[in-house]
């Protein structure tokens, strides 16, 4: 159960070149697996996992095993991490760029094709935040990370009301200086 059946070493290299096999086959098949799962990138997902499991740990089942494997991902993912980010150009080398998928209120074809999002995965990225229609909205890019960053037409309703307050707010300025003025 303790016992390794192969050496350290071996246990450590196979899990770091399964991380940079896998972080490069994500950056190869785009963003849209880290920004919408649909039940087939899903499955992908899980049984990309499975696949690679025995490629982490060989012929190897002991706990030790496993726990050597899940520190070397854990520690291959900690330190590119850090030296991506003392390395900014590698980083946007890395990463890719964000993809504009509407501009102006227009929705970019070229952009949901490049990316493989139909419409009803981007209303559903924009009803996450609140949205309700495409016709809502100005401008949405994909970023490089998978996040959707969405503005509206118009501003949103918590900044609306904040607006509303601050206009509010200067009328009551207006009135009190006319009191006092008054006095």
């Amino acid at each position: 159960m303790f016992w390794l059946s192969l050496p350290m070493a071996e246990k450590i290299l196979r899990a770091l070149i399964v991380y940079l096999f896998l972080v490069a086959l994500l950056r190869v098949f785009g963003k849209r697996e880290l920004a919408q799962l649909n039940p087939f990138d899903l499955v992908v997902l899980l049984t990309l996992s499975n696949t690679v499991q025995n490629a982490i740990i060989g012929d190897d089942n002991s706990v030790t095993g496993g726990l050597i494997g899940a520190v070397a991902l854990v520690g291959a993912n900690y330190l590119l991490v850090r030296f991506i980010f003392k390395h900014r150009r590698l980083d946007q080398l890395l990463e890719g760029r964000p993809t504009t998928l509407i501009e102006g209120g227009r929705i970019r074809r070229d952009g949901l094709a490049k990316e493989l999002l139909t419409e009803s995965e981007l209303l559903l990225a924009g009803r996450r935040q609140g949205f309700s229609s495409l016709e809502e909205i100005e401008s949405c890019v994909l970023e490089p990370a998978g996040g959707f960053f969405i503005r509206g037409k118009t501003p949103p309703m918590a900044e609306r009301q904040h607006s509303e307050l601050l206009a509010r707010l200067d009328r009551l300025d207006q009135q009190l200086a006319e009191l006092r003025r008054r006095t």
